[in-house]
């Protein structure tokens, strides 16, 4: 008789790095379950090809802006296997906001994605992973370090899920060990051609980009690699914040 396999919620899973994180986690042997909001079709194909390759799988649609969604997540994903031994808040919104155009609203909008809908989240779901001493890791970014100049909403948002991510770990200790990854070139964002990477590259001292793989296997590492890691920020970025 086999062993039930542990059980990983990543929000955003469908897609980019979320994406890279399901996969990685599936390769290890654990059950998955992971949320989108509006990737319906490419969420519903990956559960088809995890579920085909014997990987217990569950795709939900979710608002994770609404904290009502956030609820009926843990609760469902508790339903369909039982527990809970992992979280990673990977969902995020990446949008471009000038200071000049910025207004409450748009921050407000770019917070609630990036912030509370992790920290909210972790919190519906704590239960759950007190009981199995589990682990929960948050997908930062190196401009919540050092920001990037006309998207102050995203690095604002990145920098308090830094500080969210050491207060978690007091919160949730000792019997749940709370990170984060802080990417620096992971995945180009859409609409960068190939000199605005060669430009950001440059910048870097490995002068090569990572890849969602390797921020994929840095998750899983904190997870279940050490057991008495928490309140830490991993930064995988090339040497890029080294060479600022």
């Amino acid at each position: 008789m086999s062993p039930t396999p542990k059980v990983v919620l990543v929000t955003g899973g469908a897609v980019r790095v979320g994406r890279a994180i399901a996969v990685e986690f599936a390769h290890a042997g654990w059950a998955l379950a992971f949320t989108y909001r509006s990737s319906a079709a490419a969420a519903r194909g990956f559960e088809a090809e995890l579920r085909a390759a014997g990987t217990p799988a569950l795709a939900i649609a979710a608002d994770l802006d609404d904290q009502g969604s956030r609820v009926l997540v843990a609760e469902r994903v508790q339903n369909e296997f039982g527990g809970l031994d992992a979280l990673v808040n990977s969902a995020a919104v990446f949008p471009r906001t000038p200071f000049g155009e910025l207004t409450p609203a748009r921050l407000g909008d770019v917070l609630r994605t990036n912030l509370e809908a992790p920290v909210f989240l972790t919190q519906a779901c704590a239960p759950a992973l007190r009981a199995r001493r589990g682990a929960v890791v948050n997908i930062a970014d190196i401009y919540g370090i050092f920001p990037l100049r006309h998207h102050l909403a995203y690095s604002v948002s990145k920098a308090a899920l830094i500080a969210a991510t050491r207060a978690l770990a007091m919160e949730m200790a000792p019997e749940v060990r709370v990170n984060a990854v802080a990417p620096g070139i992971a995945v180009f964002p859409e609409g960068y051609d190939d000199a605005a990477r060669e430009r950001l590259l440059a910048k870097t001292l490995l002068r090569r980009e990572g890849g969602a793989a390797e921020i994929a296997r840095t998750v899983l590492f904190l997870i279940e690699g050490v057991d008495t890691v928490t309140g830490q920020v991993l930064t995988v970025d090339g040497g890029r914040t080294v060479a600022l």
